[in-house]
């Protein structure tokens, strides 16, 4: 089984932006891919947000393909109740930070109590990390540091330029995993499970943007033994999401 734990669905014109569930449904079937957690591009701000009703909709009409994360600005004044809806009423399973897009930082207070929601749902939390301020992975540690009872998710595994220092942090905090979406080469796959063991890297596309076939083919030639790939192909996303409640 091939799960895909960070993939897009949304559509925002303004943007450019057009990225209906068949889309990303196309490219896993051409990947082989079982199924994909989806989230939106656009942060949401309250309960029925246009964002989160988009990822609601797509895996009610998906549900065996699709899982839904929420993604959310920590500053908002409704962003608790956005992360209740979308958990406990809606069903999805994780939340999304992408600190760059709403401005802040990573370990400030609104983050922090975010994630610590959500880990009373025992949802994980996927941010957004890369070579940007606001992201990068010094700044995610923080958080997980601050967190360690919340299950945090790096994108990316740090960004091209800063993967060789999420092998320091990941190893010094055990609630750290990390994704494999959009990273250039396959030896950082195999550099990640050699340093803090398979059972935290989850394979990842950041489709559509990426190819989703051509982010497994770097697994692929990660060099993994046929029980680490089964970790991170599936094993592992699989073990996180069989956490998640849905009341509180």
């Amino acid at each position: 089984m091939i799960i895909d734990s960070h993939t897009h669905v949304d559509q925002v014109e303004a943007w450019g932006w057009m990225d209906p569930p068949e889309v990303i449904l196309s490219l896993m079937e051409e990947a082989g891919i079982d199924q994909s957690i989806v989230m939106p591009y656009r942060d949401a701000t309250r309960p029925d947000d246009p964002a989160t009703l988009y990822v609601r909709d797509a895996i009610r009409h998906y549900p065996h393909r699709l899982i839904g994360y929420v993604r959310i600005n920590p500053h908002a004044a409704q962003a608790l109740d956005a992360l209740d809806q979308a958990i406990g009423e809606f069903e999805m399973k994780g939340l999304k930070l992408h600190p760059v897009s709403y401005v802040g930082f990573p370990y400030g207070d609104a983050t922090l109590r975010l994630m610590r929601r959500a880990a009373e749902y025992g949802a994980p939390v996927l941010f957004h990390t890369g070579d940007e301020a606001l992201a990068l992975p010094e700044e995610v540690a923080e958080a997980t540091r601050l967190c360690p009872q919340v299950t945090v998710i790096m994108g990316h595994m740090g960004g091209y330029y800063h993967a060789e220092s999420v092998l320091e942090y990941a190893s010094q905090l055990p609630n750290l995993y990390v994704d494999t979406s959009a990273i250039p080469y396959p030896w950082m796959i195999r550099s990640a499970v050699d340093a803090f063991g398979a059972e935290r890297v989850l394979f990842a596309s950041d489709g559509p943007g990426c190819l989703p076939a051509l982010e497994l083919r770097k697994l692929h030639l990660a060099g993994l033994s046929p029980q680490e790939e089964t970790l991170v192909l599936s094993g592992n996303i699989l073990r996180i999401l069989g956490s998640v409640r849905h009341d509180l």
